[in-house]
């Protein structure tokens, strides 16, 4: 016999798949490691950039990380307890801080000139006091005559102009800021707009409202700070989200307290309800109104104040500051309808603490007589009726309105 092993061949092959077998258990289990650390490395990389990114949502430039649509995303009603008003490093004045501020106000239009501008407010001037009185300057204080209507006929294009000496009957009614945020503002052009402003400064009214306006005033120991946003290139950008809240913020980096003003929302007596919606009327598309309150405050602002659909909308306190949807019609000889809601106003005075804070207020009801002057409404109709609105619109989120006008 051979001293060879027979079945040598036989054990060397399993030896060989052995060996073959331990190797590619040993490939799988480095696949598989490298899969696993693979996946983890994936896994850090995403947590670190959510810390990075702020979380859930896009930080806006207020420092907030609510998202508000802009216009043309048909937003929805935006709810009040998603997020906090930015924080954002104030100066630190002292006291309280008064306003009473009202809607859309001119006093007339050419060809129709009260033949007393200087006594057309005295029936609300007892009510017309704070340490600003605000208002919507509906239109132009200017001699020019090519407006933008042109030879369209009166009853399809409306511009608004006086002569610019009635800024001082507006300065003697009490104003002592307005709001060219708005769709009048431009009715005579840049001429006309330039005219308006250099009347209401040789009256001493200071303004705002122009695109990248921000206008500072102060009382007492207070800095506010005020910009009138509306849907035109003109005005302070209300359909610009993002622009919006950045000038927003750079206002409450200097101010203690950010006083915004909305030209926003379809017009009349079918437009009394929010919708919580992009309001679009004569095909442009008026702006959110409760997106954009609730982005201001969210961005740092601290009161914002209404006008446009020429009638009285709901209140709302959103993160203790207080939201006027519209304050609705004010003044107008011959410039405004007045049936029915058109002709029921109000004054709005609010108090609000040094960092912002809604402390109380009132609303002080007004109505429309003869061709459009303000009178006291003994009846309290517009208290009324902007609680009804609040109720029927916001419900429990709705600031309540007493009978008698008293904000709680």
């Amino acid at each position: 016999m051979s001293g060879q092993d027979p079945h040598q061949p036989n054990r060397e092959q399993m030896r060989q798949r052995r060996t073959e077998a331990r190797r590619r258990a040993v490939r799988r289990r480095r696949i598989v490691a490298a899969a696993v650390l693979l996946l983890a490395l994936l896994g850090v990389g995403v947590a670190v950039a959510g810390l990075l990114d702020g979380g859930s949502g896009s930080a806006s430039p207020g420092g907030s990380t609510h998202r508000s649509d802009p216009a043309g995303s048909d937003a929805k009603r935006t709810s009040s307890t998603t997020t906090q008003p930015a924080a954002t490093t104030r100066p630190h004045g002292t006291g309280t801080f008064t306003i009473a501020a009202v809607g859309d106000t001119m006093l007339g239009r050419a060809g129709y000139l009260p033949s007393d501008p200087g006594d057309y407010f005295n029936g609300v001037r007892s009510a017309l006091h704070g340490d600003v009185v605000f208002g919507n300057l509906e239109g132009t204080l200017t001699n020019a005559t090519v407006g933008k209507c042109g030879a369209q006929p009166a009853a399809d294009c409306f511009e608004f102009r006086v002569p610019p000496e009635f800024a001082h009957d507006l300065r003697q009614g009490g104003f002592t800021l307005l709001s060219q945020g708005n769709n009048h503002s431009f009715d005579y052009g840049q001429a006309g707009l330039d005219s308006t402003i250099s009347a209401l400064d040789h009256s001493g009214i200071r303004h705002t409202g122009r695109t990248h306006e921000i206008t500072y005033v102060r009382s007492g120991n207070l800095k506010i700070a005020f910009i009138g946003f509306g849907p035109y290139p003109n005005n302070a950008p209300l359909n610009d989200f993002p622009a919006a809240r950045a000038l927003i913020h750079r206002a409450a980096q200097h101010a203690d307290i950010v006083v915004t003003s909305m030209h926003a929302g379809a017009e009349g007596v079918a437009a009394e309800h929010l919708t919580g919606q992009d309001e679009i009327y004569l095909g442009e598309n008026r702006g959110n109104p409760e997106a954009f309150a609730h982005m201001a405050i969210d961005a740092g602002s601290d009161l914002v104040l209404g006008s446009g659909p020429h009638v009285l909308r709901a209140m709302q306190v959103y993160h203790k500051r207080l939201i006027a949807y519209s304050l609705g019609n004010f003044a107008g000889y011959h410039n405004f309808g007045l049936d029915g809601d058109l002709a029921v106003s109000a004054i709005l005075q609010a108090k609000l603490a040094a960092d912002g804070r809604f402390l109380g207020g009132h609303v002080v009801s007004v109505r429309l007589a003869g061709a459009g002057q303000p009178e006291l409404d003994s009846t309290d109709a517009g208290a009324q009726l902007i609680e009804r609105l609040s109720r029927d619109d916001l419900g429990s989120a709705g600031a309540h309105i007493s009978p008698s006008g008293a904000i709680t």
